[in-house]
């Protein structure tokens, strides 16, 4: 098949996509398929002719390292000459419409949101994971919590939109320490653990300085585990333990800064628990293909869900390879088994 690998875009996460597309054009490629990697917000500027080429052109091995910190977003913007708002780059739609399918290796709001998936669905481009509904769902943590209270367990929460009304909800409703998040990020970027009153101020002015919301959690001392879900169902568990701090941006993307332990070392009736709510928080927010749930495990043994992720990274360090990995699944045969399935899902669809 002719595929396009979309990576890259204008999120945070900038970085963490373009190792993901870059690996995943390198396995599709090696599984006989004509992939074509493209930056999604830089496009192919001053290209001109066919863009058949495209589907052959090697691919770029600069992106699989990713750097400690995520990018300047405004000197990613100057890169683009020819300007304009449009999030999608040059000629980048006119290559989508040559391929069979568009293997989305985006991260973040540029892409996993559901915007990308909308646009792809109206012109009838098959493209990887979640449909535009679900993903717009699970990217809006406070959507996603209000979806799925009844379905499993989730830290109590609060989305404010101004610092004083954040500062109000942690002093009468949550306890210190609490966990401030962008209500719509991923790769913990943004995320921060506040133990006092003039921490918790600091970092809602930081992320609120642009507008829109935060979503404040309370905080849930234990293990952290997560479970990656494919073709609905649930893979063997992981557990993420950072050598410092808790599992951010940097402790998610750099080599040896966790220890990953997979499958996780719990009881089997604990992994049964773990594999069950990832599918029921899936299926309430009507996902499909592949997506990785995120829980917190209590010192009583309490399963706490915080998020979920409708287009895992496929980096040299993600935690879903790991998990095909521990049932004999290689890197090359999960990209195959990740087309196949969203090939299915998009025939459902129509």
């Amino acid at each position: 098949m002719k595929i396009v690998v979309l990576a890259g875009g204008l999120s945070p996460e900038r970085n963490v996509s373009l190792s993901t597309g870059t690996m995943v054009a390198q396995a599709l490629r090696e599984l006989g398929h004509r992939a074509a990697l493209v930056d999604m917000f830089l496009g192919l500027e001053g290209m001109n002719g066919s863009l058949e080429k495209q589907f052959d052109a090697p691919v770029p091995d600069s992106g699989r390292q990713i750097s400690r910190a995520a990018p300047d977003l405004s000197a990613v913007k100057a890169l683009r000459q020819e300007g304009g708002e449009s999030l999608f780059g040059a000629r980048v739609l006119e290559l989508c419409a040559m391929a069979d399918l568009v293997f989305l290796a985006l991260h973040g709001t540029c892409g996993e949101d559901g915007r990308v998936q909308a646009a792809l669905d109206l012109m009838g481009i098959p493209f990887t994971g979640s449909g535009f509904l679900g993903s717009a769902l699970a990217m809006d943590k406070d959507l996603t919590k209000r979806m799925i209270v009844g379905e499993v367990n989730t830290p109590a929460w609060r989305t404010v939109t101004t610092v004083e009304e954040g500062l109000e909800v942690a002093a009468l409703e949550l306890a210190y320490p609490c966990v401030v998040k962008p209500v719509a990020s991923g790769s913990s970027i943004g995320v921060s653990i506040v133990h006092s009153e003039a921490a918790l101020r600091a970092a809602l002015e930081q992320e609120l300085a642009d507008g829109g919301r935060v979503v404040l959690e309370a905080y849930i001392t234990g293990r952290e585990v997560q479970v990656g879900i494919l073709a609905d169902k649930a893979l063997p568990s992981i557990e993420i333990i950072p050598k410092t701090g808790f599992y951010d941006y940097e402790n998610k993307y750099q080599p040896g800064a966790a220890l990953e332990v997979c499958p996780a070392e719990v009881s089997p009736e604990t992994e049964l628990a773990l594999g069950s709510a990832a599918l029921r928080v899936y299926h309430a927010l009507g996902l499909s293909v592949y997506a990785r749930a995120d829980f917190i495990m209590d010192k009583d043994g309490q399963i706490w869900f915080l998020e979920i992720n409708t287009l895992p990274g496929m980096t040299p360090t993600s935690l879903l390879p790991q998990e095909a990995a521990a049932v004999g699944m290689d890197y090359r045969t999960l990209c195959a088994r990740i087309v196949e399935a969203s090939l299915t899902a998009r025939k459902q669809e129509r």
